[in-house]
C-alpha cells in the first residue's frame, strides 16, 4: 500500500515537473536566447517595416479604441480609422501573414502550444531582421484584431441578417465578456509599447555608431532576442484568445497578469539599456562636435571651451575658472589672443611643478622679451587639475595647494567631465603625466609638453617651442663634448632633469677645498631638509684626478673660441655658443677659483669662487626659498645678491692668443716706415665693461 502510494505520488511528480518544463513562464533568460537565436539567420528578407508598422499599429489602435468602447457601451463604433493608406504589402508577404495569422488563431489553450507556435513563426522568419520579425506577427494579429472594427457594429440590435451574421461569428457573446476585454486589451496596449522600443533599438543600431563609443548597445543583443520571443508569444496568445472571446466560461485571467508583468520586467529593463545607449550616443556626438573646434583650432578661446566647459555645466561656462591669488572669477575671453601654457596635472607630487610655474610666471610678468613675434605680456598658464572623483578631501587638497603655493596663475575648479578628460587624454596627449601643452591665440597646440624646457631651462626657454629645446640644447653642446672628454661619468649625470650638477675649479688650494667642503655640507643638509621634493646635488672638481688635465680642458676651450666665427643676423645658437665661450674663458681668470652650476643639460649659473662660496655656505639663509621655488633659481638669486652687494668689482681681462691671424677681423702693418709689413697676431685682449667699485 505504502509503495502503491509512493509510486503514485513519483508519477504525480514527474507530471508536474514536466509540465513545468513545457510552461515557457518556467524557462530561463539563457534557454529561450539559446533557442530563439538558433532560428535566427542571415537577414536576406527584406521588408517596408516602417510602412509595415504604421499600417499595423493604425489597424491595432482603432480596434483598441472600439474594444474600449464595447467595454463602456458605448456608441458610434466606426468613428474613425477613414485615412487612406497606400498599400504597403506584396502579394507573397500578404500571403505571409494570412499563414502567420491562421496559425496563431488555430493555437490551442495552453502556455507549451502558444511556445510551439511561436518557435514555428520565428522559424518561418528566419531571414528577417529581429524587428521585422516582431512587426510581421503584429500585422498578422492586426488581421485578426481588425475584425472588431467591422463585426463589433452588427453586434447593435438592426436587421435580421446583420444580427444572424454576428451571432455566426460568436459576437454576440462579447458583450458580456467586458472583464475579459479589460485584460485582453491591456496586454494589448503593452505589447505594442514594446514593438516601440525594438523598433527604436532598430533605428539606434541601424546609425552605424561604433561599439566603443556604445558600449551598451552590445548589451541590447543579448537582450533582443528574448524581448522578440516574448513579444510574437504575447501576439499569439492574444490572437488564439479572440475566439475564445465565445465562450462565457472562459476566463483566463490570470494569463493576462502573467503576460503583463513578464512583458512589464523586460520592457523597464530594456528601457534602461535604451536610455543607456541615447546618452553614450549623445556624449559620442558632444566628443565629436567638441573635437572638431579643437582640431580645426581657429580660436584660442573656443578650444578652450571645448576642452573645459561640461556639457551638463553650460549655465557656469563664465564662471568656472579663478586667479590662484584672489580667487577672482573670470571669463575664459580674458585669454582672448593669447598663448596659453595649459598645464594639466593630478594633485600628488606637484609641489615642483607648481614652483617652476611661479617662478616663470613671475619672469614672465618682471621683464619684457620678445623672440620671433612671440612676446611675453601675450603667454597666461591654466591649471588643470584632474582628478577620478572630487570629494571634500580632494577640494581641500586644491585649496591648500592654492593657498600655501602662493599660486598666481589661473585654475579650472574642479574640472569632472568624462567627455572633457577623453578630449585632453586624445587631443593633447595626457596619459596621467603631468604635462604643459603651449597653445597659440588661434588655438593650435605648438608644444604637446613644454614641460622639459621649462623645467630645465625656465625663463631662458622662451617661448618654449619644440625648436627651442632643440635650441638650448645645442647652445652648451660644445661645453658637455669638451668636459665629458674628461670625465664620461658627467654625461651620464647630465640625462638626469632633476640632477643638480656642481663643476668647479681654480688655482687656490684653500679655496677649492673650501668650496669641496662646503658641498659636501650643502648634500647632507639637502638630504635631511624636509622639502618634498627631490633635489640631487653631484659634484665634479677638474683636475682632482689629475691635474694635468685642467690645462688639457682650457686649451680645448681656447681652441674652440680661435675656430668659430661669429655669424650675423640669426644663427642664435653660434652666437650665443660664442658668448659663452668667452664668459667661461673669463671666469677663469678669478683668482679664487671658478664653479658652473648646471641642471641637467642647462647650464644655469657661470659663477665666481668667491660668491659661489658664500651661496653655499650660507644656505640656512635662503633655504625656505626652495618652498616655492625651485633649487636653481633660489640659488641664483641667491648668488646674484651677493654679487650686487659687492663693493670691489674687477674687470675682467682675458688675454686670448690666436694660432691663425686670419681669425682676426682687421689686420694691422707695422707702424715703422721702413717696413709696412702685414704684423702677425698673437693675441687679442677682451675686457670687460664692469663699472668700478
Amino acid at each position: 500500500m505504502s509503495e502503491s502510494g509512493s509510486n503514485g505520488s513519483n508519477v504525480q511528480q514527474g507530471m508536474q515537473k514536466q509540465k513545468q518544463k513545457q510552461n515557457p513562464f518556467e524557462f530561463s533568460h539563457d534557454k529561450i536566447l539559446d533557442d530563439v537565436y538558433r532560428t535566427h539567420f542571415h537577414c536576406l528578407e527584406k521588408c517596408d517595416v516602417a510602412s509595415l508598422q504604421t499600417v499595423a499599429s493604425n489597424v491595432l489602435n482603432q480596434s483598441m479604441d472600439i474594444t474600449q468602447k464595447i467595454i463602456t457601451k458605448g456608441e458610434q463604433l466606426m468613428d474613425g480609422f477613414r485615412e487612406d493608406t497606400t498599400t504597403i504589402t506584396s502579394q507573397q508577404l500578404a500571403a505571409k501573414l494570412k499563414r502567420i495569422a491562421y496559425l496563431m488563431i488555430c493555437t490551442p489553450g495552453g502556455e507549451y502550444p502558444v511556445h510551439c507556435t511561436t518557435m514555428l513563426i520565428l522559424e518561418q522568419l528566419k531571414h528577417y531582421s529581429w524587428d521585422a520579425k516582431v512587426l510581421i506577427v503584429q500585422a498578422a494579429f492586426a488581421l485578426e484584431y481588425g475584425k472588431f472594427l467591422y463585426l463589433l457594429p452588427l453586434i447593435a440590435p438592426c436587421q435580421q441578417f446583420e444580427s444572424s451574421f454576428a451571432d455566426l461569428h460568436g459576437l454576440l457573446m462579447v458583450p458580456q465578456n467586458t472583464k475579459q476585454l479589460i485584460h485582453f486589451n491591456g496586454v494589448v496596449k503593452k505589447v505594442m509599447k514594446v514593438v516601440e522600443c525594438i523598433t527604436q533599438w532598430k533605428k539606434l543600431n541601424s546609425e552605424g555608431h561604433d561599439l566603443r563609443d556604445v558600449p551598451t548597445l552590445p548589451e541590447t543583443l543579448q537582450e533582443i532576442p528574448v524581448l522578440v520571443y516574448w513579444t510574437i508569444f504575447t501576439f499569439v496568445t492574444s490572437t488564439a484568445e479572440i475566439n475564445r472571446f465565445i465562450d462565457n466560461k472562459f476566463q483566463r485571467h490570470e494569463l493576462w497578469t502573467d503576460l503583463e508583468n513578464k512583458l512589464n520586467t523586460f520592457e523597464g529593463k530594456f528601457n534602461e539599456l535604451l536610455k543607456k545607449c541615447i546618452n553614450e550616443i549623445e556624449i559620442a556626438e558632444d566628443f565629436t562636435r567638441r573635437k572638431n573646434i579643437v582640431t580645426r583650432g581657429r580660436d584660442i578661446v573656443k578650444v578652450l571651451k571645448a576642452l573645459i566647459i561640461s556639457g551638463n555645466n553650460r549655465d557656469l561656462r563664465q564662471s568656472v575658472y579663478y586667479v590662484g591669488l584672489t580667487q577672482e572669477q573670470v571669463k575664459l575671453e580674458e585669454f582672448k589672443k593669447k598663448y596659453v601654457l595649459l598645464f594639466i596635472s593630478g594633485l600628488e607630487n606637484i609641489k615642483e611643478d607648481i614652483q617652476v610655474l611661479n617662478s616663470l610666471n613671475e619672469k614672465l610678468k618682471e621683464k619684457a622679451r620678445e623672440v620671433e613675434n612671440y612676446r611675453s605680456e601675450d603667454f597666461k598658464i591654466l591649471w588643470i587639475p584632474i582628478v577620478d572623483e572630487w570629494n571634500e578631501e580632494r577640494r581641500k587638497k586644491l585649496e591648500n595647494n592654492l593657498r600655501d603655493t602662493k599660486c598666481g596663475w589661473y585654475v579650472v575648479k574642479y574640472f569632472n567631465s568624462e567627455t572633457n578628460l577623453k578630449l585632453i587624454k586624445e587631443e593633447l596627449k595626457y596619459e596621467g603625466k603631468h604635462i604643459i601643452a603651449l597653445i597659440n591665440p588661434q588655438g593650435k597646440v605648438e608644444n604637446f609638453d613644454a614641460k622639459q624646457i621649462i623645467s630645465q631651462w625656465g625663463i631662458d626657454g622662451f617661448p618654449f617651442r619644440n625648436i627651442d629645446q632643440t635650441r638650448l640644447s645645442q647652445q652648451w653642446k660644445w661645453f658637455w663634448s669638451e668636459i665629458t672628454k674628461f670625465n664620461p661619468a658627467i654625461e651620464h649625470l647630465i640625462e638626469e632633469e632633476d640632477c643638480y650638477l656642481f663643476i668647479y675649479g681654480g688655482s687656490d688650494t684653500k679655496w677649492v677645498e673650501e668650496f669641496t667642503t662646503a658641498l659636501e655640507s650643502l648634500k647632507n643638509k639637502i638630504e635631511n631638509t624636509n622639502l618634498d621634493s627631490n633635489i640631487t646635488i653631484e659634484s665634479y672638481q677638474l683636475g682632482k684626478e689629475d691635474t694635468k688635465v685642467v690645462t688639457r680642458f682650457w686649451i680645448a676651450i681656447d681652441s674652440l673660441l680661435t675656430r668659430r666665427k661669429q655669424v650675423k643676423g640669426g644663427e642664435r645658437v653660434e652666437e650665443f655658443a660664442t658668448n659663452e665661450i668667452k664668459r667661461l674663458l673669463f671666469l677663469k681668470q678669478d683668482p679664487k677659483g671658478w664653479g658652473i652650476l648646471s641642471k641637467g643639460k642647462n647650464v644655469r649659473l657661470l659663477g665666481h669662487g668667491e660668491a659661489m662660496c658664500r651661496t653655499v655656505k650660507e644656505f640656512e639663509t635662503w633655504r625656505d626659498k626652495l618652498r616655492e621655488l625651485s633649487f636653481d633659481v633660489a640659488f641664483t638669486e641667491h648668488y646674484k645678491g651677493i654679487k650686487d652687494k659687492d663693493g670691489s668689482k674687477k674687470c675682467e681681462e682675458k688675454a686670448i692668443c690666436y694660432d691663425h691671424s686670419t681669425d682676426i677681423m682687421e689686420r694691422i702693418t707695422c707702424p715703422k716706415k721702413d717696413c709696412r709689413r702685414p704684423m702677425e697676431v698673437t693675441s687679442v685682449n677682451y675686457k670687460c665693461c664692469h663699472q668700478q667699485g
